[in-house]
């Protein structure tokens, strides 16, 4: 018999007759199911945080530190727990769980430093003769109730990077969890819940995208801030009328191996980004150029790497590699590849699939216009081809509809400087794969990789109004 999860509505818990199960993906068992809110629902939290913006927009700064210093403290005391929700209800591997859970707990500890550092400035104002006497104070001030619509990837760390922010900065915040991952964002909610959060400050709504259109259009709403596929944030983007959005809508990321790079580094490394949580990450490691004098080294370094992962339950604390979030999408990579290979691509390890289950592989010979190339796979697979010319490859790269991150491993300064220049993506890493991310940076991208920037610093940027006062002194 599965437990029911109820929902909540600012400080209530409550439940519905409409039901949404929730399954493993590994054992494709429904072990739990949680209360879906309707649009009534939906509009009573949102009215609730209107009423609660009164309070929060007025919190002094220690409280809104303290606030999310509470909410650091009771994920780190529940952190066994929430890392077991996440490899349940997401297929993600124990081990990768528990760095989400801490990287959570970092992102609250720093959003409560960083909501002392909502800074302004005193402005000269009088640099014409009529400004004479007039000086300006600049301020930033929360926009108001926000809503965040968050994805089945990172159920804990992506929602925190939502509430987070929203928190420090004074915002009511809404909030949709993925509905493949509810869980995590409903055990968040209970840790909240017994923090010095103002009453209506904070809802879940688990709820089908049909009725969750007041999320996007209400007026009452001053932002939305979304993690999703490209289709849907663009279509939010355009329905969300006059409020802030913020959209961060996944990549195709691409990686330049120098001849000059530690070869195993770079291998051991590579692999990671690409199959760390079956590649089911924004910033995986999808496209990988290895300058033609070391491509077969570093193809026999990266095989090896790849014959070391382990697949199995994501329960079992010694396996590295799980499924995919269902066999919908381990079907789709299935296709893909099959296109790929129908036109001549090498497959070089993987390309199997057994239910959610899919292989980690690794192609090369793969054509440019090939979904597995164009489009986000999403998926466990990597694309790795040799390149002669370093500025060349940085076009290939550039050569995508996204641009999340990118990856140079070299050790050259000049290449390094003319990557970060010409590379056409919201962040660059040196020396490492662009699946890294560490949650004080500002994180976003271009092209359809999407819209602002996460980072608690720059979030709540994004998340603030600026406001001017200017100061008559000059009375003559």
């Amino acid at each position: 018999m599965t437990h029911k999860h109820p929902f909540l509505i600012g400080s209530e818990w409550r439940e519905t007759t409409r039901t949404l199960p929730v399954v493993n993906p590994y054992s494709q068992e429904v072990f739990a199911e949680v209360s879906l809110a309707g649009t009534e629902e939906i509009d009573g939290a949102i009215e609730l945080a209107v009423k609660a913006f009164g309070k929060t927009r007025a919190l002094p700064t220690y409280m809104r530190s303290r606030i999310c210093s509470q909410i650091a403290q009771g994920i780190e005391a529940r952190k066994e727990e929430f890392a077991e929700t996440i490899s349940k209800e997401s297929g993600k591997p124990l081990l990768y769980s528990r760095g989400e859970v801490a990287r959570s707990i970092s992102t609250f500890s720093i959003a409560a430093e960083e909501a002392s550092r909502i800074h302004g400035e005193v402005l000269p104002l009088d640099i014409t003769e009529p400004a004479k006497g007039k000086t300006g104070l600049v301020r930033r001030f929360p926009i108001g109730p926000v809503s965040g619509i968050s994805p089945f990837n990172f159920p804990l760390n992506l929602v925190s990077h939502k509430v987070a922010p929203a928190m420090a900065c004074g915002n009511p915040i809404v909030l949709k969890p993925a509905s493949s991952t509810p869980l995590t964002a409903l055990l968040l909610a209970k840790v909240i819940s017994d923090t010095d959060a103002v009453s209506g400050s904070f809802s879940v709504l688990p709820c089908k995208s049909s009725d969750a259109t007041a999320l996007v259009e209400d007026e009452r709403l001053k932002m939305v801030t979304f993690t999703g596929s490209p289709p849907i944030g663009w279509d939010i983007k355009r329905r969300a009328g006059k409020k802030k959005v913020t959209l961060e809508l996944g990549g195709n990321a691409g990686v330049i191996v120098e001849p000059d790079a530690d070869l195993d580094f770079a291998a051991k490394k590579v692999c990671f980004g690409a199959f760390a949580y079956s590649g089911q990450v924004c910033i995986s490691v999808q496209r990988t150029y290895v300058h033609e004098s070391c491509f077969d080294a570093f193809m026999d370094r990266l095989k090896q790497e790849v014959s070391q992962l382990k697949s199995g339950d994501p329960l079992d604390e010694t396996v590295t590699f799980g499924p995919m979030i269902d066999t919908g999408n381990a079907e789709r990579i299935e296709s893909w590849i099959q296109e790929a290979m129908d036109d001549g691509a090498q497959r070089i390890t993987g390309g199997k699939r057994n239910g959610s289950f899919f292989e980690p592989t690794v192609l090369t010979q793969v054509g440019s216009d090939k979904k597995i190339v164009c489009e986000e796979a999403f998926g466990p697979v990597l694309i790795v081809e040799p390149y002669s010319d370093f500025y060349q490859a940085i076009e290939t790269i550039n050569h995508s509809d996204f641009g999340l991150q990118a990856g140079v491993f070299t050790n050259q300064l000049d290449k390094a400087m003319r990557a970060f220049n010409q590379l056409e993506v919201g962040g660059v890493v040196l020396n490492d794969v662009p699946t890294f991310r560490v949650d004080n940076m500002p994180y976003g991208g271009v092209k359809d990789s999407g819209f602002g920037r996460e980072g608690l610093k720059y979030s709540i940027e994004e998340m603030t109004e600026i406001k001017l006062l200017v100061m008559n002194h000059y009375l003559d």
